[in-house]
């Protein structure tokens, strides 16, 4: 892993944080690089079962593209694989979830979005600022899925910072924390997530997101293609097993 982004498992969970706090942990080409290295070393990773992405000090979880290097290059459309979009660009199947300890724009809102849970920091703020410098958002095509389509369209229009309590109002954030909570609030949701049945986990998420690719019927009858492994694995037996025999469960992942 570079210097400019960290990778270490924590009890099973794997932290990857951008740490660049003097640029306000924004995405030059050392740090987008670094994050793509963590997501495959994490999707390679047995002992990981849950992935956090966060930035360094309470500033910024990421403030964006770097656009003193952006300028210099005069980057124009941005390639597919500019930064790191899950399920766009680079394939996720555990889950994932953004630790927002600070301004969260541009392209830090972009992986804040990437990801499937988000939990802030009270003191985070979110924004698409990309209209206040005559850039583009292409990757918050899926922002009206996840909250309102009015209020998508006010952070998308205005570029004005929003508060981690209204990001949490409109579901945009999972939890809040105060900052020096965020990372044992986040390592206990993610612990949560990692203690369960991983075949059960793996599948709720494939499932999640069946509706916004396909009709409600034909949804269905993909959840039941997706879920009949799980319910016929030995980890299903063991569930029950373990349950009847009041102890804990161990799970194969099988």
């Amino acid at each position: 892993m570079s210097e400019v982004v960290r990778y270490e498992v924590r009890d099973e969970i794997a932290w990857l944080t951008i740490n660049r706090p003097e640029a306000r942990n924004s995405l030059d080409k050392a740090v987008r690089e670094g994050l793509f290295d963590g997501v495959r070393r994490f999707n390679d990773d047995e002992s990981a079962k849950v992935l956090v992405l966060t930035g360094t000090g309470d500033k910024a979880f990421c403030a964006g593209g770097d656009l003193k290097e952006m300028s210099q290059n005069q980057l124009t459309i941005p390639p597919i694989d500019f930064v790191p979009q899950f399920g766009r660009n680079i394939e996720v199947l555990k889950p994932t979830i953004a630790a927002v300890n600070g301004a969260a724009f541009a392209g830090g809102f972009l992986l804040a979005q990437t990801c499937d849970l988000c939990v802030a920091s009270t003191t985070a703020t979110f924004a698409i600022s990309e209209v206040k410098v005559g850039r583009g958002s292409p990757w918050a095509a899926p922002l009206p899925l996840m909250i309102p389509r009015r209020v998508a369209l006010e952070i998308v229009l205005t570029g004005e910072p929003m508060s981690a309590a209204r990001a949490h109002e409109i579901g945009f954030v999972n939890r809040l924390a105060e900052p020096e909570q965020l990372h044992s609030t986040v390592q206990a949701l993610a612990r949560r997530i990692a203690q369960n049945a991983p075949l059960s986990v793996l599948a709720g998420k494939r499932t999640a997101a069946l509706t916004t690719e396909y009709p409600l019927g034909e949804a269905f009858e993909r959840a039941e293609q997706i879920w009949a492994p799980v319910y016929t694995s030995e980890d299903a037996q063991e569930g029950m097993r373990s349950f009847a025999e009041k102890r804990a469960p161990r799970w194969q992942g099988k």
